[in-house]
């Protein structure tokens, strides 16, 4: 990441998974940043922004008084166009950048190796730059989740710090921003109608396929790599998974047996990608199943925090249909009867997926299982509030779920307490939101056997 000049980057919303990570990236190269965040203006200083303080960041409420001398301003899609900053930026005459396209320009230089999809793309990345790691190929990763392990000291959990030919990015297409990137090797791991129209979504995977350079592991054509070059994948199945009610699943890929310490017939597929791509680096299959055997995990993916009462408490960023399905499906499997808790991450994810997350629930919800919906992540802004938790529940009533609506997360809290004497599993769900991991955390007192 070298031969960019030395510039003040300021971050709005910098608190975000998204954009921390871009912040510690930013640090690694030795820039100056400071930012703004949102949960600054009601005092809320989460365990990242913290760790970013200490790095030497300098924190702002989101008020467009921390642009300062900054000479950039990077903003994500979430930034509205009348934020305190990008006011005071174009009144200052501040260029604003969107993140993605700052993330592009950090990576040049460097072999680009791109995880895009619907679901599972934190795991794909942190399984790859994990096996990478391992190998010795000394990797820079750009990741939405932090890895267990990576979280040292202030360091952002997200991002590693490597001297290495390649660079593992997680890419958006939440926001159609993976375009703007040009790697040599990338895997679309799915696609689904999450943010987009399903024709619009694959409309938007085939753009990213043609910046590609190099192999596309394609997991929409069922694993395949379509590329007219060379080939360092080829139509390969992975068979023999083996998910068990212990938290682990293994599989055979190339004669090769994976045993990966994460739970789920999809995290059997996140690492036969993760494997795949890291084959593309020159890694053999027997050290990629090597590093994968000491996974140590994702943040917030089915991560286990320790036991209520009898009840496992996992923690899951699950906030569309399929990833709910998934972590609900997982733990189950393992553990039980679950009772969880969700906050839809926005009002219009939640308008959109509204007959698909009725759906979803009555298929996977055991009679005796419990669901508890907090109101919608509301982050301010110009959003139609007319869908929320209320409707999603009247749905789930309706189909016969055990479905109650919860005002706060101390209520969701007393809740499930109080089913942690009946259910294997207290499941906490949602994206966006920085009381649900402390949540998970405040319910797991014991320790796990």
């Amino acid at each position: 990441m070298d031969g960019i000049p030395q510039n003040h980057f300021h971050l709005a919303g910098i608190g975000g998974v998204g954009m921390s990570a871009l912040a510690q990236a930013l640090l690694d190269c030795g820039f100056a940043v400071s930012g703004s965040d949102r949960l600054l203006d009601s005092g809320d200083e989460t365990d990242v922004l913290q760790r970013l303080r200490r790095q030497g960041v300098r924190l702002y409420p989101q008020d467009g008084g921390g642009v300062g001398e900054a000479s950039r301003l990077v903003v994500s899609s979430a930034v509205e166009p009348d934020n305190p900053d990008a006011r005071a930026a174009r009144e200052r005459g501040i260029p604003i950048v969107h993140r993605a396209e700052q993330l592009a320009e950090l990576c040049r230089g460097l072999r680009l190796m791109a995880v895009a999809g619907t679901c599972g793309k934190s795991t794909v990345a942190a399984m790859a730059g994990w096996i990478l790691q391992e190998a010795g190929l000394d990797p820079v990763v750009v990741n939405g989740a932090e890895i267990l392990s990576w979280m040292t000291g202030n360091r952002i959990g997200s991002v590693r710090k490597g001297r290495g030919s390649w660079c593992v990015v997680e890419v958006d297409e939440s926001d159609k921003s993976l375009t703007v990137f040009k790697p040599e090797v990338a895997v679309i791991t799915n696609a689904s109608a999450d943010h987009f129209a399903m024709g619009e979504t694959l409309a938007l995977f085939d753009a990213f396929r043609r910046n590609v350079t190099g192999a596309v592991i394609d997991g929409i054509m069922e694993g395949e790599t379509l590329s007219n070059h060379t080939s360092c994948m080829h139509a390969t199945r992975l068979d023999g998974v083996s998910p068990s009610n212990a938290w682990s699943t293994s599989f055979t890929w190339r004669g090769v047996h994976f045993e990966i310490p994460m739970p789920g017939a999809h995290n059997a597929q996140n690492a036969w990608h993760a494997a795949r791509l890291a084959a593309c680096a020159g890694v053999e299959t027997e050290v990629a199943a090597a590093a994968l055997k000491n996974f140590p995990g994702v943040a917030r993916r089915l991560q286990r925090h320790g036991l209520c009462n009898r009840a496992v408490v996992v923690d899951d960023y699950a906030h569309n249909p399929e990833k709910i399905a998934a972590a609900w499906q997982t733990v189950s499997t393992c553990h039980g009867l679950v009772a969880a808790v969700w906050r839809p991450h926005g009002f219009g994810p939640l308008r959109k997926m509204l007959p698909a997350l009725a759906e979803m629930f009555a298929r996977v919800m055991e009679k005796e299982d419990r669901l508890f919906l907090l109101p919608v992540y509301d982050a301010g802004g110009t959003a139609d509030r007319s869908v929320n938790s209320e409707t999603l529940a009247a749905a789930l009533v309706a189909r016969g779920v055990a479905c109650h609506t919860v005002p706060t997360l101390d209520a969701a809290e007393v809740a499930l307490r109080e089913a942690s004497r009946e259910v294997g599993t207290l499941l906490v769900l949602g994206a966006r939101d920085p009381g649900l991991p402390r949540l998970a955390e405040k319910l797991a007192r014991g320790t796990l056997t």
